[in-house]
């Protein structure tokens, strides 16, 4: 079977009504659309402050060595003041 293009044409408004959206006939309150506003800006806020602080770190790190100041171990443990 050869495909010209009126039936290829056919075919590809065929696949564009399947694939269309179709009515829900569903009623959707204000609490609702409130939620998924939330949840979206809670997602998108979270993944915000993983990438700030992943950034923030290194960054404050890096301006306290340029400043002078002591920069805390890496093991965690606290440096002491010498005297």
């Amino acid at each position: 079977m050869q495909l010209n293009t009126p039936a290829l044409c056919r075919l590809g408004a065929f696949a564009l009504l399947i694939a269309g959206p179709t009515p829900a006939l569903a009623y959707m309150g204000p609490g609702l659309g409130l939620g998924a506003i939330g949840s979206a800006l809670g997602i998108v806020g979270a993944v915000l402050l993983a990438i700030v602080s992943v950034v923030w770190y290194p960054f404050k790190r890096m301006v306290r060595r340029m400043r002078g100041g002591a920069v805390a171990p890496a093991n965690g443990q606290r440096s002491t003041p010498q005297s």
